[in-house]
Parts: structure tokens; C-alpha cells; sequence
């Protein structure tokens, strides 16, 4: 319990505990009358982001069609299509605060108001016979989307650096019974960067596991509750109690007090794509998608990583064979080393990687066991007396996992997919953990841009998992994205 006031001191007959949490004496209380300030901020530097880079992209196609020489009406097509951009940004609600800072949605909106202000000029070009280039239209588009989305991501990475410190952040008030009120605390305020912090949580003052009134989470507490605590957003944990025409009424309040209403349906580790609303029988119903681990796109996956391993193979074969000769005359023993591990369905493969230990690793296994700095399934440590001086430097930027390019090619692994397991590992997984096999292994995956050998088994597991709940093409490539970062930073790797 923390906070200034103590659940004793609430009054008896009020159904709910209302229990305060602490909040940093730094960040000011904001009114909910008028939109935080912060939110007008980011909105006007998201605004003059994207009129500079659709002036950027219109200068670019102007200078590349035309050179010096520009005619009177593309000057005025030119000083017209930045302002064209931010309306088509605004009606993709691409200036939406409940976006900013957390999701992909920022992001889609800018695509796709690129989309429709294309489509757009090229019907007032029809319609009005405007005789516009084709070229210049295909560049500053493209040259503007492309430019906002890099400061878009820019103004979001500098959000992300003053939520860490406390600052624009959402006030939420969460609602429901002790359990499932606990669990979505623990969610909100898991990722400060998503920009929730958790002030307050009503929940029914009787034990949890004992009967409920149907009145117990009523809407006056909850209201009083937010009004006391200025919350901008009212998170309601799932439960049966607090739903149907109940929820509806206490929308329209909130509604009526600027309070945004977040619900949590309780399902887990599973993506927007996957979710979706539909009518039925006068009923908003909550759909979940199967998830795709085979069929078409899983065989646009598959052509993808071949093409794309064989890009690579052919751009580094240069520091394949320089490695080579490396790991050849460095110590004695192969330049390979071969592993049996396990992949989609089971089957077992021979993976491969540059040799970066001495060649008694596995004899002198046994000995290590008991100093693994590992997750309790797999063997790590960070100073491994069994890798040899080079093996640790290409450890180090995750160099000796170049073969599995081959392996790639072959069909047994893939690019993106979770972490390879051995046979002992598979051993060990319980019912849930070997759903992770649906899908081939990765030479790079959510484990690997997410910490590596610093993860727990649970955690490594619950993100392999949400790889399979989740996977799509899009994924895969933000996977591929941050993977290149976390090579570079080496963090999680040895």
C-alpha cells in the first residue's frame, strides 16, 4: 500500500478501496479542462516535421525534374502540396494524441496519407486536366513520407526520453478486483515509454475471492475517484461486474468529464492485427484471429529469406572467408562447428556457426554447470573459459552466427523466428513452451532485440511466443531493423 492516504481512512460504507500511488513531487497534477500541454507540444512539432519534409520532398522533386527552370503552376503546386500533406495527415489521424509515443498507428497514419494524397492528385489531375509530370508527383510523395517518418520517429524517441524521466505521461486511474487490477497495474507501468502511469486503483473492498455485488464497482466511486486524482484515463481490469449497460453509463460520464476509457479484455501477448470488433445481434464481440504459421504468407517468408540470404552471402563473402582464415589460424580445430538443435515440428537440423571456442568445450562442459550465468535451461556465461580470444570478439558482434546464412538457404532456419533450441532444452518445456516449434527457428528473433543471454527462460519463452501469436512480414522486417542495433551495442552477447 503506499501512498498519502491509507485505506483505513476511507469511508465504510463506500464500496471501493481507492488506493493512491505514489507520484513524483516533480511532475505537476495537470486540469483535465484543457488537453496537457506536452500533447499540444508534440502535436506542433509533428505538424511543422511534416510540412518541412514535404517541403523537403517537393524541393527535391522540383530541383530533380526541372532544374533551375520551374514554370509558374508547379510553383504553385509546390507551395499548395505541403499544406495538402498535413490536411491528408490529419484525416489518417496522424495527430491523434491517444498514438503518440507508443504503437505502430503513428507510423500507418503517414503511409497512409502518402497513399491518398497520391491518389488524390492524380484525380484533380484528371478532373481538371492539369497537365502534372508523373515524375515529379512520383518523388515528392515518396521523398516526403519517407522524411517524415524519420522525424516523426525523431520527436518520438525524444517522448520516449522524457517519459523515462517522468514526464508526459497519461494519469490513469485503473478499476477492478484486486487480482486482475494488480496484473494491469503491472502492465501499464512495464513500459514507461507507452506513457501510462497508474495513480490511483479502485477495487471492491471485500476479499476478492469472496461474493461480489453487482453494485460493488459503481460508477459514482469510480467517478469521485477520478475527479479526486485528475486522472486523464480510466483503465477498467477485466471483470464481469462492470460491464454491459453499466460500462456504457460510465463512458458517457467520462465522456462527459474529457476521461478516456481504456478496457482491457484480458487476453495477452496477442497484437492489434490479430483482434478486431465486430457487430453481432446488436453486440460488440471481440474477435481473435487464428494465428498464421503456414499457408501463402509463411511461403512469401520463406522466398524471402532465401533471397535475402543469398543478398547477403553475396555482399560478405569477402568477411566470410576472411573469418574463415581467422578462426583457422587463430586456434586449432575446425573453422565450423556443427550442432544438432531442433526446429519447426521437431526436426532436428545441423546448425552452423564459426568456430569460437577451443575444441574440449563440450568435455569441459560438465565442470561449468554450476557457474552459468544462464536462464536455467540453456548454458551461459559471460566469461566462458572456453572461448578463445577471437571467438570472444566475434561473440561480441554476433559474427560466428554468419553461417546459419547456409542454413538459411536450406530451408532449416529462417531469418526471424525464435531461438534455436537444443534436444536437452526441448526436453525440459512444459505444454505451452513447445508451441514455439510451429514456426522454424531464427537466426535472429524478439530474444535477440530484446536482451539475449540477460533474458530469463520465461521471458525468453513469453516472446517467442508472442513471435508465433503474432507474426507477420511487417514484424519481421522491425525485427530485422532492430536486430542490426542490438548487434552493434553487443548487449546480451557472449
Amino acid at each position: 500500500m503506499s501512498g498519502a492516504e491509507a485505506p483505513d481512512a476511507v469511508d465504510s460504507r463506500r464500496p471501493l478501496w481507492v488506493v493512491p500511488h505514489e507520484v513524483p513531487a516533480i511532475v505537476p497534477l495537470p486540469s483535465r479542462s484543457t488537453e496537457p500541454r506536452w500533447v499540444g507540444v508534440y502535436r506542433w512539432a509533428a505538424v511543422g516535421g511534416d510540412l518541412l519534409a514535404a517541403m523537403l520532398g517537393v524541393s527535391i522533386a522540383l530541383l530533380t525534374r526541372f532544374g533551375y527552370h520551374v514554370g509558374a503552376s508547379y510553383l504553385i503546386v509546390s507551395s499548395v502540396l505541403p499544406l495538402a500533406w498535413v490536411a491528408a495527415v490529419a484525416l489518417s489521424k496522424g495527430y491523434d494524441a491517444r498514438f503518440y509515443g507508443a504503437g505502430p498507428d503513428e507510423f500507418r497514419s503517414l503511409m497512409r496519407a502518402g497513399v491518398g494524397l497520391t491518389a488524390a492528385v492524380a484525380m484533380t489531375s484528371y478532373a481538371t486536366r492539369a497537365e502534372i509530370a508523373r515524375g515529379f508527383v512520383v518523388l515528392a510523395i515518396p521523398v516526403t513520407v519517407v522524411a517524415a517518418l524519420l522525424l516523426r520517429y525523431a520527436l518520438r524517441k525524444d517522448l520516449h526520453r522524457h517519459r523515462l524521466r517522468g514526464r508526459c505521461m497519461h494519469r490513469v486511474l485503473v478499476v477492478g478486483r484486486s487480482g486482475s487490477a494488480a496484473t494491469l497495474c503491472e502492465h501499464l507501468e512495464s513500459r514507461p515509454t507507452d506513457g501510462f502511469r497508474v495513480v490511483a486503483t479502485c477495487r471492491p473492498r471485500e476479499d476478492s475471492t469472496g461474493p461480489l455485488q453487482a453494485d460493488e464497482l459503481a460508477e459514482p466511486d469510480i467517478l469521485a475517484a477520478a475527479d479526486r486524482h485528475a486522472v486523464e484515463v480510466v483503465a477498467i481490469a477485466t471483470d464481469p461486474e462492470l460491464a454491459g449497460q453499466s460500462l456504457r453509463r460510465l463512458s458517457w460520464a467520462l465522456e462527459q468529464r474529457g476521461i478516456e476509457l481504456i478496457v482491457s479484455p484480458g487476453i495477452i501477448e496477442v497484437a492489434g492485427p490479430r483482434i478486431s470488433v465486430r457487430p453481432v445481434a446488436g453486440l460488440s464481440l471481440l474477435h481473435l484471429e487464428r494465428p498464421s504459421v503456414s499457408g501463402g504468407p509463411h511461403l512469401m517468408k520463406a522466398v524471402f529469406d532465401r533471397v535475402v540470404a543469398l543478398g547477403i552471402v553475396v555482399v560478405l563473402a569477402p568477411l566470410l572467408l576472411g573469418l574463415a582464415l581467422a578462426v583457422k589460424l587463430s586456434s586449432s580445430g575446425p573453422v565450423l562447428f556443427r550442432q544438432q538443435r531442433v526446429g519447426r515440428a521437431g526436426a532436428e537440423f545441423r546448425m552452423l556457426k564459426f568456430r569460437s571456442m577451443y575444441v574440449d568445450a563440450e568435455q569441459r562442459l560438465s565442470d561449468l554447470y554450476a557457474l552459468s550465468d544462464g536462464n536455467g535451461v540453456h548454458f551461459k556465461m559471460r566469461n566462458d573459459p572456453r572461448i578463445t580470444p577471437l571467438g570472444r570478439w566475434i561473440r561480441r558482434f554476433s559474427l560466428d552466427e554468419l553461417p546459419q546464412l547456409f542454413n538459411v538457404l536450406r530451408g532449416d532456419m529462417s531469418l526471424v523466428g525464435p531461438r534455436p533450441p537444443l534436444a536437452e532444452e526441448v526436453a525440459l518445456y512444459a505444454a505451452d513452451d513447445s508451441r514455439r516449434m510451429l514456426v522454424k527457428p531464427g537466426m535472429t528473433g524478439l530474444w535477440q532485440v530484446s536482451g539475449r543471454s540477460d533474458l530469463s527462460w520465461d521471458e525468453s519463452v513469453r516472446l517467442d511466443l508472442r513471435y508465433v501469436d503474432n507474426w507477420s512480414m511487417t514484424l519481421d522486417l522491425l525485427i530485422l531493423w532492430k536486430t542490426v542495433r542490438a548487434v552493434f551495442y553487443g548487449a546480451g552477447a557472449y
